[in-house]
């Protein structure tokens, strides 16, 4: 039976000025706060954020992949992260298409720029708002998630299988997928949340140096001791 498609459209959005004025180096009663301000309120008159999900049961599971809703993906980490897990979600979220097309249409550098950061805050807000969602309705407690393509053992093709999993997410929230398998709006992320007790970011398992998107630091022994198939 294939699992009910959950839409979060729209998602509330207010712009978060002082993490932005941070974020962007802009000094607090100067004239490009004054700009930033002005900028932040004509994006919220049109920003729309949007998340779509699914509840869905682990059918079928092996050494390095699982099957949900008749969609196998394949990863090992993923696997082994939801061993104790029978219910997952997979999920789109995105800043949406509205103030995507906004953003884009400025073309002064310096308004791009702070375009840019506005659509990212907004994407931010719709993964706080589907994370709060999810603990509301499932009372799932902690969540960790996984996305394609941040790890070498779930890489960016995989995304095509998600998509697969979640169906027409363009006609629903917007989002699809280019040939390059990057989203469009490029403000927009999928994966999977899933119940733990030990919290898990992708960074635990990637070494890459001066990673701007770090969340928690590499772990060079933790492959090794949890993710590696036994002889």
């Amino acid at each position: 039976m294939t699992a009910e498609t959950v839409i979060l459209d729209p998602i509330p959005f207010q712009p978060n000025l002082d993490a932005l004025a941070t974020s962007l180096r802009i000094r607090p009663g100067s004239r490009h706060a004054d700009q930033l301000r002005e900028l932040a309120g004509a994006a919220r008159a049109i920003t729309r954020p949007k998340a779509l999900f699914k509840a869905v049961f682990i059918e079928e599971r092996g050494d390095d992949w699982i099957v949900l809703d008749g969609v196998r993906l394949t990863s090992r980490v993923l696997q082994v992260n939801l061993q104790s897990a029978y219910r997952v979600f997979p999920y789109v979220v995105t800043c949406g298409t509205e103030v995507d097309a906004w953003a884009h249409a400025y073309t002064d550098m310096l308004q791009s720029f702070w375009a840019d950061a506005i659509c990212a805050d907004a994407l931010h807000q719709a993964n706080q708002y589907l994370q709060h969602e999810l603990a509301q309705r499932y009372q799932t407690g902690q969540l960790s998630f996984m996305n394609p393509g941040s790890l070498q053992d779930w890489p960016i093709e995989q995304q095509r299988a998600l998509f697969g999993l979640l169906g027409d997410t363009e006609r629903a929230v917007g989002v699809r997928l280019t040939e390059s398998l990057l989203m469009s709006p490029l403000k927009s992320v999928s994966g999977i949340r899933f119940p733990t007790e030990v919290s898990f970011e992708s960074c635990q398992l990637c070494p890459r140096e001066n990673c701007p998107g770090r969340r928690a630091p590499y772990d060079a022994a933790l492959y090794e001791l949890k993710y590696c198939i036994r002889a």
